[in-house]
């Protein structure tokens, strides 16, 4: 199995800028196929990126496509998510989660390893 810690959360006005950072211990993180999710007060957990085992491919929600960066570097055993011009709507619970699969996958049953989550909050 793998642990996952995610940091770089805080807060951050309107259009501004937080890298999150995932960083995964006990297993190889080149095994595992990585995505964000996040979860907003009242409202259920969403997915927001994921990325292939090499990262070879991506994919975003709708709502994030063109403001977020999914990366990983497997070297370091890391994966990040760039947020750019954040809005209200992205105050959230960001989580990091793993898939023992190949392919990425939107859906937040797909993934066995989160981590504990870390607190976006975007002032408006």
């Amino acid at each position: 199995q793998v642990q996952l810690v995610e940091s770089g959360g805080g807060l951050v006005q309107a259009g501004g800028s937080l890298r999150l950072s995932c960083a995964a211990s006990g297993r190889p993180i080149s095994s595992y196929t990585m995505g964000w999710f996040r979860r907003a007060p009242g409202k259920e957990r969403d997915f927001v990126a994921t990325i292939t085992q090499r990262g070879s491919a991506t994919d975003y929600a709708d709502s994030v496509k063109g403001r977020f960066t999914i990366s990983r570097d497997n070297s370091k055993s890391t994966v990040y998510l760039q947020m750019d011009k954040l809005e209200s709507e992205d105050t959230a619970v960001y989580y990091c989660a793993a898939r023992p699969f190949l392919g990425g996958s939107n859906d937040y049953r797909a993934y066995s390893y989160w981590g504990q989550g870390t607190q976006v909050t975007v002032s408006s």
